[in-house]
């Protein structure tokens, strides 16, 4: 795992623009170093099961970073590693601690100018369990995607909820292996 890159000035700046409470979540987001690293099998397979259960041809795994989304995993999108946040679903869906549903994107009121609604992809049907810390942030979303309304039922909601604790539970042994890498070092430098 390679070290994040330091923060810009750019970041800095919006950091003092946003209360304390979205500061302590994008600084939650940065400690895992998921954003900008290379797509990893286990949220790779979190995507595809998610999918697998919605029956839906996307399913993302995704972090919501200060202007952007950050895709840690995507089945259906290839090649797509990062959308932008505003006007962001994902986004809407860390406001909240429930599963966020759209059953028909094109008469829901939350997304009628949606880009994504309006667009090429045309999406009517969205899902998305916010993935959240064990210390409370909420980082991202487990998500899945359809070009085509539909409803959801109550077994694949929380089987999504599951999902996005799986997430969870994976950064948080990515957190151990980061800070265990970060102590072994200290202890390397002490010896020199």
């Amino acid at each position: 795992m390679t070290n994040s890159s330091p923060i810009s000035s750019a970041a800095y700046e919006y950091l003092d623009t946003v209360g304390p409470e979205e500061q302590a979540r994008l600084e939650a987001v940065r400690r895992y170093r998921l954003v900008d690293q290379p797509v990893e099998d286990a949220y790779d397979r979190i995507a595809f099961v998610a999918a697998a259960i919605f029956d839906t041809p996307i399913a993302t795994v995704s972090l919501v970073e200060q202007d952007r989304v950050w895709l840690a995993a995507c089945e259906g999108l290839k090649g797509v590693r990062q959308v932008g946040r505003e006007p962001g679903l994902c986004a809407s869906v860390i406001a909240q601690d429930d599963v966020y549903v759209i059953n028909n994107a094109a008469v829901d009121p939350r997304t009628l100018e949606h880009p994504l609604v309006r667009g090429e992809l045309g999406l009517r049907f969205y899902a998305a369990a916010p993935i959240r810390t064990h210390d409370g942030y909420r980082l991202g979303t487990v998500n899945v995607i359809d070009n085509r309304p539909r409803e959801a039922t109550r077994r694949q909601l929380r089987a999504l909820e599951h999902l996005a604790a799986m997430v969870s539970d994976e950064l948080e042994l990515r957190l151990m292996v980061i800070r265990s890498a970060a102590a072994e070092q200290r202890m390397r430098e002490t010896v020199s």
